[in-house]
């Protein structure tokens, strides 16, 4: 594939059940907004949501999900955040919403919270860290400890895995990987 031809992940849309309740939950707990929104002749519904001032749209909702269906064909939705204290108080924001699942957890590569929205889609957000270990790799994390003790449980959980490497390998790594796959 030539670099004109590169592609890259922009947005992801979903059938949804409760158009509003969604659109609240996106708006209220990841700073969504409304970039554009239509209500069809028919009844149906599509709205259109970023965090991105450069993207039109991150998140497509549209009605249309049968009230019944529960189970859902997303594994997970990931957003990243660029610190700890943005994670920590996206962590807060939260544990005042009825969330059963929230899970902190590191993989190594990045530390993320787990939860679903009111249609039961996983979400995670996540704050990536600069070093890089297979995945999948999964420990529990403690919010309640001090940023530092974090990051150096974090750290010294990853050190001593086999294939750690620190996120400029890793990126390196895979950059040649990537060319060789296109052909170069």
């Amino acid at each position: 594939m030539s670099q004109d031809a590169k592609i890259s992940f922009s947005h992801i849309g979903m059938f949804v059940t409760d158009i509003d309740k969604m659109v609240g939950f996106y708006t209220r707990i990841l700073g969504l907004v409304i970039s554009d929104r239509e209500k069809r002749p028919d009844g149906s519904e599509i709205v259109f949501m970023t965090s991105d001032p450069r993207e039109h749209h991150q998140v497509v909702f549209a009605s249309g999900r049968p009230a019944d269906q529960r189970y859902s064909m997303i594994q997970q939705i990931s957003f990243r955040v660029t610190s700890l204290p943005a994670l920590r108080q996206m962590y807060n924001k939260l544990k005042q919403e009825p969330i059963e699942e929230l899970g902190p957890v590191t993989h190594g590569n990045a530390i993320s919270s787990y939860f679903r929205d009111p249609e039961g889609n996983r979400l995670e957000v996540f704050l990536d860290m600069p070093w890089h270990v297979p995945q999948p790799f999964r420990i529990p994390l403690e919010m309640g400890r001090s940023d530092e003790e974090l990051l150096t449980f974090v750290e010294d959980s990853v050190r001593s895995q086999p294939g750690f490497v620190s996120r400029a390998e890793w990126s390196a790594g895979m950059a040649k990987k990537i060319q060789q796959a296109a052909g170069h």
